[in-house]
């Protein structure tokens, strides 16, 4: 039986644990974004082009991984 930990991770050229770490990293960069987009929803002149720039360039670098 295949260990469904490591089947994904193994897709990507990670272990378990390198797959956690992105993923973590990832996911903490999106609650950042998130807030932001908050802060941004109330205050509409300030960070008027981060979110999305930032998303766009997150995309280019998951576009960029197997």
């Amino acid at each position: 039986m295949p260990n469904l930990f490591n089947k994904h991770p193994n897709e990507v050229g990670e272990t378990y644990l390198q797959h956690l770490i992105t993923a973590w990293k990832y996911g903490f960069k999106l609650f950042r974004l998130f807030v932001i987009a908050l802060i941004h929803g109330i205050f509409p002149f300030i960070f008027k082009k981060t979110v999305s720039d930032k998303i766009i360039k997150m995309g280019d670098e998951l576009k960029k991984r197997k």
